[in-house]
């Protein structure tokens, strides 16, 4: 049973009215409690922190180590990926972040120079592999 039909069968009990000034046909009265609207309900004069909507996505899967951005403690499941973060997300970085930055990024050029040639090769493979088909069925 959902909370808006428990809600509507108690406005409709007490003919008509919500308590709060509100009719039935105004629909069912839910009283603003601020749960859901915060992280922690139980002190409602903190303001709610803001939630990253792809907080989701920043997860680390369990069991592995995280690699947590000392600015913003975003967790990475790579350094790599971390140091590329630091970088691209923040510009005031010492010279040992600096350099891990430069190296991080070197390292994701060559990856993906090497995924392009790959992928390059591959699509030669299969249109001369076609060609050849067409050749012999043809």
């Amino acid at each position: 049973m959902s909370r808006e039909h428990v809600a509507g069968d108690d406005a409709g009990t007490d003919g008509g009215s919500g308590g709060d000034g509100t009719t039935a046909g105004d629909g069912p009265a839910v009283a603003d409690d601020g749960v859901g609207d915060m992280e922690d309900p139980g002190n409602a004069t903190d303001a709610p922190e803001p939630r990253d909507p792809d907080a989701d996505r920043y997860e680390v899967p369990p069991g592995e180590t995280a690699f947590a951005c000392p600015r913003c403690g975003r967790p990475f499941a790579r350094k790599r990926h971390r140091d590329l973060h630091l970088g691209q997300a923040h510009a005031d970085l010492d010279d040992e972040e600096r350099t891990a930055y430069e190296v991080a990024r070197d390292e994701e050029t060559d990856d993906l120079r090497r995924f392009r040639i790959v992928s390059l090769g591959m699509l030669v493979v299969l249109y001369f592999g076609f060609l050849f088909l067409y050749a012999i069925a043809g």
